[in-house]
């Protein structure tokens, strides 16, 4: 949960970032560029440790959830630019509930009842604050985020597999290279030069996105990817938090309330699975 909570909060840092990025650039070129990035700030760790600490044992594998991982994404930064953060965020909370899904099917992870009411919780907090969304204007780009989320889900359930062979550092580089390569073409169909403010900005964006994605990677290498998927509802209070701040983006009152619901699931579900970590504690069934 530690390193989830550390993944939402870096993660979240990047979204705006890329959400003020992707106000003045093509969101496909974002997308390209950001990954782009990130895989040149990690050069010198390949040069430092060596090429075969980063070799993977499934290059297939690595492609496969690179293609997933950038069909999602485009799909996420097309309606990035038209939604508010904290709603981006709202939205994205519907992930867990596939992954949650996904891991039961096929990781046959055992779903005990909490993580099961946690989960509905969580998701009716995120209807709280999505329904208004859907009649407004963003009406169309809040469905194609939506879209992104089984999507997503389905790349993070790959990353669980390989996690079981591959190491974090192998994992967070060729997602790098993947995301690249595979979204370069769609980039240049609307090619602009960034200027030098944006080249920083990707800069920044590279190594909050490689930071996070470690930080994800650690936390499924080490618990159920069900178990951990709670803690991601409390990215909405970053979510607000940073909108305010950077867009003066100030939260309507339904997503207030449903993020009070979704924080409430979170501290439960939290406290729960801390106890059941004690040294004889029963796991509920």
């Amino acid at each position: 949960m530690f390193w989830m909570v550390m993944a939402g909060i870096v993660l979240t840092m990047l979204n705006a970032l890329l959400r003020k990025i992707a106000l003045e650039l093509d969101p496909l070129q974002t997308q390209f560029l950001r990954y782009l990035c990130g895989l040149l700030l990690m050069t010198p760790l390949i040069l430092r440790y060596g090429w075969s600490r980063f070799r993977p044992h499934n290059v297939r594998g690595q492609f496969l959830r690179g293609g997933v991982h950038a069909a999602a994404l485009a799909l996420w930064f097309t309606a990035l630019p038209h939604l508010a953060l904290a709603d981006v965020t709202s939205i994205g909370f519907t992930m867990p509930i596939f992954i949650m899904i996904g891991a039961a099917v096929f990781f046959r992870e055992r779903m005990r009842w909490d993580r099961w009411v946690a989960a509905g919780a969580g998701f009716a907090g995120i209807l709280i604050v999505v329904g208004p969304n859907l009649a407004g204007t963003g009406g169309l780009y809040t469905l194609v985020m939506l879209a992104s989320a089984p999507v997503l889900a389905a790349s993070f359930l790959i990353t669980k597999a390989l996690t079981r062979y591959e190491s974090a550092p192998a994992l967070v580089l060729w997602q790098a290279i993947t995301v690249t390569v595979l979204s370069f073409p769609f980039a240049l169909l609307h090619w602009q030069a960034p200027t030098a403010w944006q080249w920083t900005f990707f800069g920044i964006a590279g190594l909050l996105g490689t930071t996070g994605q470690y930080f994800l990677t650690r936390a499924f290498a080490t618990a159920d990817i069900s178990s951990v998927q709670s803690v991601k509802f409390l990215d909405l209070v970053w979510a607000t938090l940073l909108g305010w701040l950077m867009f003066a983006e100030l939260p309507t009152k339904s997503t207030l309330i449903g993020g009070s619901v979704i924080c409430g699931a979170t501290i439960w579900i939290a406290r729960r699975e801390a106890r059941s970590r004690q040294p004889g504690a029963i796991e509920a069934i």
